[in-house]
């Protein structure tokens, strides 16, 4: 097996920053995937390879050379097969179906512009229609930790290649669960977005109004950081939207920003016999207890009744309007299960659509209502684990019940994060799933993080040890700037006040790339530290704090910064890039060097004896 096997971004990123090529990584790598593997529609070829490495080398090119500027550099992610990539088919699963895009879907352009390598498309539930992962030509997809489980789907693939860690992240989609059912039941992270947060251009849609691009990641800060790299308004895309400003001014809990403390939990959970899931659940909740969460036992009738109107009403009609035609000429060479269910939307009258899209109003509004005083819900990822045999036997049932805590979600226009939860006694993963209002997913992926941090678990199915997460990335508000701040800025020193008189928020700490050094500026008053990038080998990581700050706001406050500092970019330890002070290398030149000490309030708080 490569060497890479359930490699992070982090180590993807330091293999790269000590000097190996992406060629010695990726082409062992390509060479490891096996030719049977359920998991894979296709993987790249070495024509398709030399490719994507002839790409990368100009985008290396147009960045200058500067690896930091490509946060996803020589990293390999994979695709869920109903996302355009320039050189694959697009299939969904249905070879009657494949063509040839001519271009990427903007969000793999996005990731191929930041230097991620495109390895493979992946298995899928076909038309991206079940949430078992078994309705493929391709094959049936099996749970990484029992080949008698199934892998959950639609997005069966991309989970499988993530939890095996052949590749860091992947791609999938999101309409009823599809990007969150195969993370529970694979050790995954599963990020359900806000809806239109990422592009759904280039997708083939199941239910346009409701589809999200979803992210598989072993980690909640490599989800986040794909997210924040993906994430961008598409003009050209009638369902892309930007954030709202005020979000953190609205009434509802639900709806505005801030910590996610208070959560909604099912009162009368749904198990379908599945005691040892129901086991599994309230070791979850004590857990979350602990570390201080406020558990309300709510009922979920209303929620539930939503999910109904997905695939009980006339809202299937949506999936027959994406494929109908195609259906019309080749149906019987469609999936029988998955013609079956799509044929349904035949029974409905545009004016049963009407009326479940103001029943669907009706019932968002009572939803925000009953949950105006929490933060958030958590819920089950899903209620069973049905092996292969049970799906075959009663396939839309045992379907139906995997999305009775995802169906309702995309309805209600919330963002859910999918995350590990231990194992069941029968040793198979456990999932739980946050979630809350859209533009939510920042605060989510910090409350995710807090959890996990204290109950982590191994990286998939690798039995690799998980890194602490350091609850981010912090996805910035709509018209709002995020500073990072190293020296008398941070909390508590001289010139915090500074930001606080501007409505700033101080969002995390965290440390640079360790590609930096600190400098101990002389004649400064107050004292004031210089940060200076170098060479990888050469540096250190820098604590810093994050601050968000009004854009308004923001130009006053770069009008108080004194030469020789500035204000430029400044890479992040999770390859994110922010506006950060900066020093004019003139001012280094007799200033002592601090970055042993790993922050500017440890040098500061040093004794006198332990400088220079």
């Amino acid at each position: 097996m490569p060497k890479t096997l359930g490699w992070t971004l982090e180590e993807w990123r330091n293999a790269y920053r000590g000097g190996q090529e992406p060629e010695q990584l990726l082409i062992p790598l390509l060479d490891s995937l096996a030719a049977d593997d359920p998991a894979w529609i296709a993987r790249a070829n070495q024509s398709q390879l030399d490719m994507a490495l002839s790409e990368l080398a100009g985008v290396l090119r147009q960045a200058g050379g500067d690896l930091g500027s490509l946060p996803l550099y020589g990293v390999p992610f994979a695709v869920k097969d109903n996302i355009d990539a320039v050189g694959f088919q697009t299939t969904a699963a249905c070879p009657a179906y494949a063509y040839c895009p001519e271009k990427d879907a903007p969000v793999v352009a996005r990731l191929k512009a930041a230097g991620a390598v495109l390895i493979g498309k992946t298995n899928l539930d076909q038309f991206a229609t079940g949430l078992v992962g078994t309705r493929s030509p391709y094959g049936a997809v099996p749970n990484t930790f029992d080949d008698r489980v199934i892998s959950g789907g639609s997005s069966s693939g991309s989970a499988s290649v993530v939890a095996r860690g052949l590749v860091p992240f992947a791609l999938g989609t999101d309409t009823a669960g599809s990007g969150r059912v195969p993370a529970g039941l694979n050790n995954l992270v599963g990020l359900k977005p806000t809806r239109g947060a990422i592009s759904i251009e280039g997708v083939v849609p199941a239910c346009r109004s409701l589809d999200c691009v979803s992210i598989f990641a072993l980690t909640i800060d490599n989800a986040g950081a794909v997210f924040d790299l993906a994430a961008e308004p598409i003009a050209n895309d009638p369902f892309s939207r930007v954030a709202p400003a005020g979000l953190a001014d609205r009434p509802q809990s639900l709806r505005r920003t801030g910590d996610i403390r208070r959560l909604a939990v099912p009162a009368s959970p749904q198990w379908f016999g599945d005691s040892v899931a129901q086991e599994a659940w309230h070791r979850a909740l004590e857990e979350f207890e602990a570390l201080g969460f406020d558990l309300i036992a709510t009922d979920f009738s209303l929620l539930f009744e939503l999910a109904a109107l997905l695939y009980e009403g006339p809202w299937v009609a949506e999936r027959h309007a994406a494929v109908g035609e195609f259906m019309a000429d080749h149906g019987d060479r469609m999936n029988p299960v998955v013609r079956g269910i799509i044929q349904q939307a035949e029974k409905f009258t545009a004016t049963d659509s009407f009326r479940a899209m103001y029943r669907k109003e009706t019932l968002v509004k009572q939803i925000d209502h009953l949950l105006a005083d929490v933060d958030g819900l958590l819920v089950p990822t899903a209620p069973i684990a049905p092996t292969l045999a049970q799906v075959d036997a009663e396939p839309v049932l045992v379907n139906s019940r995997m999305g009775t805590y995802t169906n309702f979600v995309n309805l209600a226009d919330l963002a859910a994060l999918a995350i590990p939860a231990g194992f069941r006694s029968d040793g198979l993963p456990v999932g739980v799933t946050l979630i809350s209002g859209a533009w939510r997913d920042a605060d989510l992926q910090r409350a995710a993080a807090r959890y996990l941090n204290h109950h982590p678990t191994p990286l998939g199915a690798t039995q690799r040890q998980r890194p602490s997460e350091v609850q981010s990335p912090v996805q910035p508000a709509p018209d709002t700037i995020t500073v990072a701040v190293v020296g008398a800025h941070l909390s508590g020193m001289p010139l915090n006040s500074q930001l606080t008189e501007r409505r700033g928020v101080c969002l995390e700490q965290t440390t640079t790339a360790p590609n930096y050094r600190l400098y101990a500026l002389p004649g400064t008053t107050p004292p004031k530290p210089g940060l200076r990038r170098v060479a990888a080998q050469d540096g250190a990581a820098i604590i810093v704090e994050l601050w968000r700050l009004p854009a308004t706001l923001f130009g006053s406050f770069v009008e108080l910064v004194p030469p020789p500092l500035g204000i430029g970019n400044v890479e992040l330890a999770d390859g994110r890039w922010v506006k950060g002070f900066i020093c004019e290398g003139h001012a280094l030149e007799n200033a002592e060097d601090v970055s042993h000490f790993g922050g500017w309030r440890a040098f500061i708080e040093a004794p006198q004896s332990a400088r220079r």
